[in-house]
């Protein structure tokens, strides 16, 4: 009797656990069934980096982070002593080249031009002179008084006086008439390379105030006030958040509902709304990205596509960094 009552505990027993595992398959079977394929995005906007060409020291910041800027407004100040150092130098080779020019083109000083003509009298004076003592010589010669090494004497003083006179005539005219042309399109050279130095300096000191180049929001600014930065180093971010897209990366097995041109409807969940976006980009990421296939038999490697899409109209307190959500 105690046998039989044994066997059929265990028969029990057995169907009870039998009834439990349907129990929890067929649960299993509707509650954890195959869910909704999620697509997840994030919203990004432009960036551009403020930067200078010039190295220095940050003097004064006229923003901070979150400030929303226009495009012209001055966001920092550089401190840069050797630029203002090399602008004064320029400026001084400047006003040199421009007193070269001016005197080119002026000419030759009264004091100077009256000193070259008084040393031409003086030279025509001498070779008057050495012209009257060559002709008695060589009277005295044809008479048979003088010998003839006189006379050569004397006509090689008197063509040394000539070739004087000529000379002084010669410093002369060139005093009167001033610089030569060539000197002076030199001079003027030399005035417009003066002038381009400065030029370009004065562009570097532009280049101590640094400019928002278009509107936007300062996301991030790096150097504190009293630091240093080198030339090209950025300085602060800046992002233009009227120009904001959401990037998807999705497999291929479903772009056949993504195409360029076209519009999908993505949840917001930092803003608990929907909103439409219009696809602009599609893109391939490449081997790196695929998704593998986990079974040898029945399936094959699927690529990843980089997919962007800006919203159809602008999407109210859409931050870079939010979520875009597709269920498929």
């Amino acid at each position: 009797m105690a046998e039989k009552t044994q066997r059929n505990n265990m028969i029990l027993a057995l169907i009870a656990l039998v009834a439990v595992i349907a129990a929890v398959s067929i649960i299993g079977f509707f509650t954890l069934g195959k869910g909704p394929e999620i697509i997840q995005g994030q919203a990004e906007a432009t960036e551009y980096r403020i930067s200078s060409k010039v190295p220095g020291r940050i003097l004064k910041y006229f923003v901070y982070e979150g400030d929303k800027v226009r495009a012209g407004d001055t966001l920092a100040i550089l401190e840069a002593p050797d630029v203002m150092a090399k602008l004064a130098q320029a400026r001084a080779a400047e006003q040199a080249a421009l007193a070269v020019n001016e005197k080119a083109l002026r000419g030759t000083r009264a004091e100077q031009l009256q000193t070259a003509y008084e040393m031409w009298q003086k030279a025509i004076a001498g070779r008057d002179i050495a012209e009257k003592s060559y002709q008695r010589v060589n009277r005295l010669f044809e008479e048979g008084v003088m010998s003839a090494q006189k006379k050569d004497e004397a006509k090689a003083q008197y063509e040394a006086m000539l070739a004087t006179e000529q000379a002084a005539k010669a410093q002369y005219e060139m005093a009167k008439n001033g610089a030569q042309e060539e000197d002076k399109m030199m001079a003027a050279a030399q005035v417009e390379r003066a002038k381009g130095v400065v030029e370009e300096v004065s562009s570097y000191i532009d280049e101590t105030f640094l400019i928002a180049t278009a509107d936007g929001e300062v996301t991030e600014i790096f150097p504190k006030e009293g630091e240093l930065v080198g030339t090209g180093a950025p300085v602060m971010n800046v992002a233009q958040l009227d120009d904001m897209w959401v990037t998807f990366n999705v497999r291929e097995d479903f772009l056949k509902d993504f195409t360029v041109g076209g519009e999908i409807n993505a949840y917001i969940p930092a803003l608990e709304k929907e909103a439409t976006f219009k696809i602009t980009y599609m893109k391939d990421l490449g081997t790196y990205a695929a998704w593998k296939a986990t079974k040898t038999t029945g399936q094959f490697d699927l690529k990843t596509f980089e997919v962007k899409a800006k919203p159809v109209s602008p999407v109210e307190n859409l931050r870079p960094g939010m979520s875009a959500i597709i269920k498929k």
